[in-house]
């Protein structure tokens, strides 16, 4: 059976999102998206235009691929700027399914404000978004998220753009024991075993850019991220073997023949 990645009303084949940014231009952004195998690419919608038919639109480039378009808040700092933003977003390309992105730093960590960003994702819910949630690696912050409305949380691994891989483990398996919606690893991945790594812990998905769009080869390291996320993925519906502090003889000694 295909393992099937439910998010609200939406259903995906690919467990990995990439992000649009820091690319030298939109072809370069399609090629590595096609080779990641993503079927999601978050959009920052003040950045990247998706809105405006009459300049170089990034769904143009997608408009014939199984790529859905995430559009996302960044730069919003304010509930009122993203419900603002995704209003206008729905209402000039139909699109209904977002990552709510509220940032609290705007200088230094770029971390979420968790309280405008649930506030944010109350309304949007009932406004009839599918809101997926940035937010920290808080458990308790993920299931208010949940309350709110989310239909998935996405708990930052580290800093936006700092490549530094999960932080915390602990954590990432803490928020997908606090809530019944897809977990997705997002903010921090550096390479494909970050990606792995997150997978392995049980988290749903991964989104990743940074990593990808500045590689000194985006469209091999989007393709590593594919199978990174595959594996870990495998591996972690497989399940691990128990962690022992010494050696255990991986043939039996039982009946061994005795010299």
């Amino acid at each position: 059976m295909a393992d099937i990645l439910k998010i609200g009303k939406y259903e995906f084949t690919s467990r990995l999102i990439v992000g649009s940014g820091k690319y030298p231009d939109f072809k370069t952004t399609y090629d590595a998206t096609i080779a990641s195998g993503a079927e999601m690419i978050t959009v920052a919608v003040r950045r990247v235009n998706i809105t405006d038919p009459n300049k170089e639109n990034l769904m143009d480039y997608f408009k014939d691929s199984n790529v859905q378009l995430l559009p996302n808040s960044a730069g919003c700092t304010t509930a009122e700027e993203a419900i603002t933003l995704f209003r206008m977003v729905r209402e000039a390309t139909g699109i209904d399914i977002i990552k709510l992105e509220i940032i609290g730093d705007t200088e230094k960590t770029l971390y979420p404000d968790v309280i405008e960003t649930i506030k944010a994702c109350e309304v949007l819910a009932k406004d009839g978004f599918t809101v997926m949630a940035y937010t920290n690696d808080d458990p308790i912050v993920a299931k208010k998220l949940e309350n709110a409305g989310a239909a998935a949380v996405m708990p930052l691994a580290a800093p936006i753009g700092s490549g530094l891989g999960i932080q915390n483990r602990y954590n990432v398996v803490f928020v997908k024991e606090a809530v019944s919606v897809p977990v997705i690893v997002d903010a921090g991945v550096g390479c494909a075993s970050d990606a792995a790594i997150a997978m392995e812990l049980g988290a749903d998905g991964v989104l990743t850019n940074t990593a990808i769009a500045q590689a000194k080869n985006p469209i091999q390291m989007a393709e590593a991220m594919k199978h990174a996320v595959i594996a870990g993925r495998m591996s972690y519906l497989a399940g691990r073997i128990p962690k022992k502090p010494y050696a255990t003889a991986s043939s039996p000694t039982e009946g061994m023949i005795q010299f």
